[in-house]
């Protein structure tokens, strides 16, 4: 029973739940300005494959 009670607990935690969608939001941002400014394109480019490259390495480091 307490095991149950835990399971319902941590569905209903949304703690994290903004951080997330304040993540969306920028990435969406990120893109509508490239396609809007093509100059700026390669920048953003430049900084989700940076990123790519940080989580990538964290996440081969986690386990």
């Amino acid at each position: 029973m307490k095991n149950l009670l835990l399971k319902l607990k941590a569905l209903k935690d949304t703690r994290g739940q903004d951080l997330i969608e304040y993540a969306l939001m920028a990435g969406f941002v990120a893109v509508a300005a490239g396609a809007v400014m093509p100059g700026v394109a390669s920048s953003i480019s430049s900084i989700f494959s940076k990123v790519g490259s940080t989580l990538a390495i964290a996440s081969t480091q986690g386990s």
